[in-house]
Order: structure tokens, then sequence, then C-alpha cells
């Protein structure tokens, strides 16, 4: 085994992730012989940690759409021996399981990036079998709130008055509050046990290290430009880092908060 495989082994575990994924595993019902759904299983995390301690009388799947995504969570399976395991290429709108086949279901942030929630949280009722728990965890409204306040004064100082509501569409559009997830879970015929809201913080130097990060510019960066006519982008990015580094300046640093909940339901 070449070092550079046996490093990939350990590799499954974004700090992003991490948060959501230790409360969803906190509130698993261990159980034997099960068969387990990770809807969006990126790189990973939570399934091949929940293959490992469900052991090898539980069939653990993974869905996700991406297939370089696939392609890791193999290549980790096969480096950490991990043999009750499967990852699959799908969508979580339409679930390619037959009615009530799992004991199951888990999504670690997953559902913020369906197209459509609603028909993904119906497609987790059908294959979910009577007794099945669903364990959802999702990143909340006033994720990075800090950064989005800045934003919008940044966006009024550049006159750009309609894009703001454009930023809080795609808020609202990314994340949903715990009402509103609330009556879609239930419309889909889940009984909410629990719901437990939490949150963690993530601090830079200044508004340059945020911009930088990996984070911030694969998953974040793309969608708050489009929020921009095209002539805008670089004055009004320009103008928005020299204004979180002024705010680090005077609070020494950068913390945007990452506010989630996680939702333990179970079949009515």
């Amino acid at each position: 085994m070449s070092p550079k495989n046996h490093s990939i082994g350990y590799d499954d575990l974004p700090f992003w992730s991490a948060p959501f994924g230790i409360a969803l595993l906190d509130k698993v019902t261990m159980k034997a012989n099960m068969n387990v759904l990770d809807i969006g299983s990126g790189s990973g995390f939570p399934m091949l940690e929940l293959a490992e301690r469900l052991g090898k009388s539980c069939m653990v799947y993974g869905l996700d759409p991406s297939g370089d995504a696939i392609r890791m969570i193999n290549e980790k399976k096969t480096v950490r021996r991990i043999e009750n395991t499967r990852v699959i290429k799908g969508f979580a709108e339409e679930i390619p399981f037959p009615d009530g086949y799992f004991n199951l279901v888990v999504a670690n942030n997953g559902i913020n990036n369906v197209t459509d929630q609603e028909k993904t949280l119906s497609e987790c009722r059908r294959v979910s079998d009577r007794e099945a728990q669903m364990l959802i965890t999702v990143n909340l409204p006033r994720t990075m709130i800090e950064f989005y306040d800045i934003f919008k004064h940044t966006l009024i100082e550049k006159g750009l008055n309609e894009e703001v509501q454009k930023m809080y569409d795609h808020i609202h559009n990314k994340r949903k509050s715990v009402e509103y997830l609330k009556e879609l879970i239930e419309k889909s015929g889940f009984l909410i046990k629990t719901v437990d809201v939490d949150g963690f913080k993530i601090r830079f130097t200044d508004g340059t290290a945020f911009f930088n990060h990996s984070l911030i510019r694969n998953a974040f960066m793309g969608p708050w430009k489009a929020i921009l006519p095209e002539i805008s982008i670089e004055p009004v990015f320009s103008l928005l880092e020299q204004r979180l580094n002024e705010e680090a300046t005077r609070k020494g640093g950068l913390i945007v908060s990452v506010p989630f909940a996680c939702f333990d339901c179970s079949v009515e």
C-alpha cells in the first residue's frame, strides 16, 4: 500500500461537515442487521464511520450525484477495508431502491443541496420501513450572518439595492428555517421526535483569509458572485474584502457563526 493510498483512508472528515455529523452520529439508534442509506454521501462522512460503528451485520449505502465523490469513497473503503458499504450514483429525488428497504436514513447537511426537498423527503419516506429512523442535519438561515450583514451594507454602499433582495433570496433558497423543515418533514409522513439546535464558529485572521479559504472559494463564492451583474463583481468584492478586513482589525479577527439543526424522526 503506497503512502498516498494509505493517507486517503483517513481523509474523510472535512471540518465543515464534522460538527453536523457528530451530532447526527450521537442520535443513531444502533441495531444489528440494518440497511442504511446516506443521502449526499460526498467524500464519505458519516457514511464510512457509520458502517464501521454498526458492524458487518449492517449494510450502509451512499447516494451521491458526483462520480468524483463515488471514486473517492470507493478508494477509502478499500484502504480501510470496509466491506459493508456500497455507494451509488444518483439523485435523492429518485432513490433507486424499493419501498420500505431501509431501517435508517441519514443526510448530513445533504438536504440543503437537493433540487426538490419535498420530493426528496417523500422518497426518504417511501424507502423507509415501518420502524425506520431518519436523521438529517441542516445549517440554518443565519449561517455566516456576520458576513452577510457586511455584504448587505457593501451592496447598499455600491447602490445595488435590488441585489440585497437577491442575497436574501439566495439565503432562503439554500437554508430553510426549522419551522419550514418541520412542516415539510411531517407532510412527507415522518414523525419528528426531537429537534436539536446547535452551532459552531469559524475564525479567520481577516477577510482576505476568509475569501482564500478553500471552503469559501469552492462552495460559496460562485453563488455570491452570481447575485451581482458581471460588471459589479470585481468592485463589490474588492470593497467587501476591505470592509471585512476593517471589521477584523476592530475585533481582532473575523468570526462567522454556523447554526444548525439535527432532526431525529421516525415513521408515523
